[in-house]
């Protein structure tokens, strides 16, 4: 016997309803989640995926500026969401996460029925994540928490939760673009060791980018409220963007609550964003411009190599279309 989505419907009568921003790193999100933060009744809490390890057992920095087991906020919801944190085994959290939240497990995570012993430990699993966006919402009174995780798997598993109302902003952006930032050294001051964030060979980024990518479409598909955005539009008409994925959110905005975006610049306060991008420290009036450095430093034959391979999804986004202003790209939801 399997379970499929309509047996988990032991539905919570509050679910907490959690936007998840998905795509490859490199693409935009964070500036897209600090953007949709400063939004009334919305609680960004940055890349869960990465809290256990970096600051449960690393004890980074929020964005803060405390460490992890200084920051008030973190500590409350550790307290509300498990007792302590000292209660959560990080150790099973990791075995779970091998076992179930990868990019190959997606196919099985995508099906309309899985196994009940698999079902059993993605439940347990995404149990983690259940507690602390409660906690978060209930500690700042949200009616949104936002984890811009980006990975795709985490959304599959996200997806088999009665407890969450889920909705994903999957962001997209030009894969050469993409390619050539991930081959920049980038300082992460979190980290107390000065580690520098990951960095690919553009051949890597490239299929990592066709893969999660690829990934957030099916979940279309799978009856996941999923709103499609490029990073290029964000930069373009930030106002009118963020407003426009406010409704995709169900919230209720006046245009008061949209002036801190203006021609070029947005005004950020601070945040908890637990794990992400550096810009996540960042304070004030930031430049929203575009970012196409590589445009004119990236090698003509790595364009052309990286443009190869992302082809189709390429075409199906716009990009192809480099003499024109790229048109607005569908908008998917569930069941299309």
């Amino acid at each position: 016997m399997s379970v499929k989505i309509a047996d988990t419907a032991e539905q919570s009568d509050n679910p907490v309803k959690v936007v998840f921003i998905g795509g490859l790193g490199r693409s935009g999100t964070t500036l897209l989640e600090r953007l949709l933060g400063q939004l009334p009744g919305v609680m960004p809490l940055g890349e869960i995926t990465h809290l256990w390890e970096r600051d449960l057992l690393g004890n980074e920095m929020c964005a803060c500026g405390a460490t992890f087991s200084y920051c008030e906020f973190w500590q409350r919801i550790g307290a509300a969401a498990f007792g302590s944190w000292d209660s959560v085994d990080v150790e099973r959290l990791g075995a779970l996460k091998a076992t179930i939240d990868r990019t190959r497990h997606i196919p099985a995570l995508a099906a309309k029925r899985i196994a009940p012993a698999q079902h059993q430990l993605v439940r347990e699993y995404v149990s983690y994540f259940e507690k602390v966006y409660q906690a978060a919402a209930a500690d700042t009174n949200a009616r949104v928490v936002v984890d811009s995780s980006k990975h795709a798997s985490l959304a599959y598993c996200l997806r088999w939760s009665p407890n969450i109302d889920l909705r994903v902003l999957h962001v997209v952006r030009d894969s050469r673009g993409v390619a050539y930032s991930w081959t920049k050294q980038v300082r992460r001051p979190e980290s107390p060791t000065g580690d520098q964030m990951t960095r690919y060979s553009p051949a890597k980024a490239a299929m990592l980018w066709n893969a999660q990518n690829a990934a957030f479409s099916l979940l279309a598909r799978r009856g996941v409220p999923v709103r499609r955005v490029r990073y290029e539009r964000i930069i373009q008409r930030p106002r009118k963007v963020i407003a426009s994925l406010a409704r995709f959110c169900d919230l209720d905005l006046v245009e008061s609550d949209l002036n801190f975006i203006g021609d070029g610049w947005a005004d950020l306060g601070p945040s908890h964003s637990a794990a992400g991008n550096p810009m996540r420290f960042t304070v004030g009036r930031i430049p929203i411009r575009p970012d196409e450095a590589w445009t004119d430093d990236m090698p003509d034959g790595t364009r052309r190599m990286v443009s190869t391979l992302t082809r189709p999804l390429l075409g199906r986004y716009g990009y192809l279309n480099e003499e024109t202003l790229v048109p607005e790209p569908k908008e998917v939801t569930a069941g299309e």
